[in-house]
């Protein structure tokens, strides 16, 4: 349909014996080579591409006129400088043609086989036709060379087979006409993005994103029930009702119904119209599924609280679901969307059965336990790629066990523990135990605050340094004199019991999102559960700030300090034979002068 070149190049009109040219001029030498011509070649005149813009040009074999066009997209890698455009099979001869106003004309079908329509090749594949071409090129005498190139050339990704380019009649919808892209837009400024940087992504694909093409020619997928004109294309005008009906059979007898009611069970005027065999696009189908699932379910709310998937959804599913859901109600189908990195091994390569490095969630489970993973998956920064390998899932079930040791020592201490009976009110907890339960409600506050953000990570240090630094390393070690030297119903070890209480009450249940079936376990071996399970309680009420008591947490702080200075001596000792174990020891403490 056209010739393009690029318009600031320099072209050559070249004579050579009974033939002209028209070829770019640093390409001259090449093409030169290649035809290996005897005769003189002559420059009759140069001029840039953009003086030769709409000249007329007499189509190589057809009583047809092609136009001379001029575009950024011609290169002088190869070729002549000059390249020949149809615009119904490629994306830039598409363009190009299109600004120029020329013929969308398209002579192959579906097959790859030229229609009946095709002067001089009807019938006949493309790829067969290509030696009848070139004989009715050199019929016209329209031939100066032939030779045969290997390169690089699209293929489908599942046949392995070579793809046609091929423009087709296809639906949209649209992003403007009815301010589609206006109403997402708007409908992102109120959702929360976990992480931040998803937002602005999401944001500028929105915006410059082209019209939706909703139709593909599958043999699969849920269907366009659509009937249109032969002629025109056009939907027939009871198009509403013939959905209605086409979408009762389909509940009747599944989507392939529609490709097998025959058209007279839908319309009248068969003659005039057929059905429309192409599909939806699968985003489409995925995109909708808020209003297939949430919509349709009393239990649910809409929108939902939050989508999750991976970095790459924010071209697919959450696109998609966005559009679908602005177009449908004005508005997101998500409160928030949570994205998350891909995972990746030790040394940060793509998991591959070919490398032997993937991880089977299975095989974890089988060996591990479930609550290993998910202690794994809570524990990495997932805005990122996250690392996962057997070493590191090693290091995840030490930390598993340090929570899990932490959570039974804390049971077994309240073995004979009835809180209805044995539970100190507040006002008379010893100072330590009300610091400990102060440590709690600090800790709690944090932890409540980063579920909401879906920080799980920053969760998982959390709980972990609580069990090993604060309980492991100080309360529970504290307590131990307490707990098996004095009276069972002494005031000090039923305080420090009243403590552990209130302690493992919350901890079950910062735990049980993480370690589920960890936390079970737990919760039915606590004293007086009110619940049959730990998912049915929320958020403990019982722990309590740090008040009214002599101690302040400047002073625990404190505290802690010179308990800290006072291990490093004890250590010293112990390195020089001095003492064995740290009750050996008499602890002197002087004020400095």
């Amino acid at each position: 349909m056209a010739v393009a070149l690029n318009p600031e190049f320099e072209y050559a009109l070249i004579n050579c014996g009974d033939k002209n040219f028209i070829i770019a001029n640093e390409l001259i030498e090449s093409v030169k080579q290649r035809l290996n011509s005897s005769a003189e070649w002559k420059v009759l005149a140069t001029t840039k591409g953009k003086n030769l813009e709409n000249l007329e040009l007499l189509h190589p074999f057809y009583e047809r006129i092609s136009l001379l066009v001029v575009d950024d997209y011609v290169s002088l890698e190869a070729g002549t400088g000059c390249v020949h455009n149809a615009p119904a099979h490629g994306v830039d001869d598409y363009e190009v043609c299109s600004r120029y106003g020329l013929e969308l004309l398209s002579y192959v079908k579906g097959d790859g086989v030229y229609s009946s329509e095709t002067p001089l090749f009807a019938g006949q594949h493309i790829f067969k036709a290509e030696a009848a071409i070139i004989e009715v090129l050199k019929e016209k005498n329209r031939l100066a060379q032939v030779s045969k190139l290997s390169h690089s050339y699209p293929c489908c990704w599942r046949h392995k087979s070579p793809t046609i380019f091929r423009a087709t009649s296809q639906w949209f919808i649209s992003m403007d006409k009815q301010g589609l892209r206006q109403k997402a837009l708007e409908s992102l400024e109120k959702v929360q993005f976990i992480p931040e940087w998803g937002r602005p992504r999401l944001t500028n694909m929105i915006s410059s994103r082209p019209d939706w093409c909703i139709s593909r020619q599958r043999y699969w997928g849920v269907p366009l029930c659509f009937v249109v004109n032969k002629e025109t294309g056009e939907l027939h005008p009871d198009i509403l009702e013939i959905m209605d009906k086409a979408a009762a059979e389909i509940e009747k007898k599944g989507i392939e119904a529609w490709f097998d009611i025959p058209l007279s069970d839908l319309i009248a005027d068969v003659e005039n119209y057929e059905k429309l065999n192409d599909v939806l696009d699968v985003w489409f189908d995925s995109g909708s599924t808020h209003y297939s699932v949430i919509k349709q379910r009393e239990a649910l709310t809409y929108p939902a609280d939050l989508y999750l998937e991976g970095s790459d959804q924010h071209r697919g599913w959450f696109h998609s679901s966005l559009l679908v859901g602005s177009a449908i109600d004005g508005q997101a189908p998500y409160k928030g969307l949570l994205t998350h990195g891909f995972t990746v091994d030790e040394q940060g390569r793509k998991m591959s059965k070919s490398l032997g490095n993937v991880v089977e969630p299975e095989a974890v489970i089988k060996e591990m336990g479930a609550d290993i993973l998910r202690l794994w998956a809570a524990s990495v920064d997932y805005s990122g790629e996250v690392s996962l390998s057997k070493n590191i899932l090693k290091q995840r079930a030490d930390a598993y066990r340090r929570i899990r040791n932490t959570c039974r020592f804390l049971l077994a201490n309240l073995h004979d523990f009835n809180p209805a009976t044995d539970m100190v009110n507040y006002e008379n907890l010893v100072e330590l135990d009300r610091y400990a339960i102060a440590t709690a409600y600090d800790l709690q506050e944090k932890i409540i605050e980063l579920y909401k953000n879906y920080e799980f990570h920053s969760i998982y240090q959390l709980l972990f340094n609580f069990c090993s630094v604060f309980l492991g390393g100080f309360y529970l070690d504290v307590i131990k004199d307490r707990q098996y030297t004095v009276a069972k119903n002494a005031k000090a070890r039923r305080s420090v019991q009243t403590a552990i209480f209130h302690i493992a009450e919350a901890m079950v249940r910062w735990l049980c999102p993480i370690l589920s079936f960890t936390a079970e376990e737990i919760w039915q071996n606590l004293p007086n559960r009110e619940e049959k399970s730990v998912f049915l309680t929320e958020f403990y009420t019982g722990l309590k700030p740090l008040e009214n008591t002599k101690l302040s947490l400047n002073d625990w702080q404190r505290i802690l300090e010179l308990r800290d200075a006072v291990n490093v001596e004890l250590e010293k000792a112990r390195a020089e034979n001095k003492i064995g174990s740290a009750l050996e020891a008499k602890v002197v403490l002087k004020l400095a002068p």
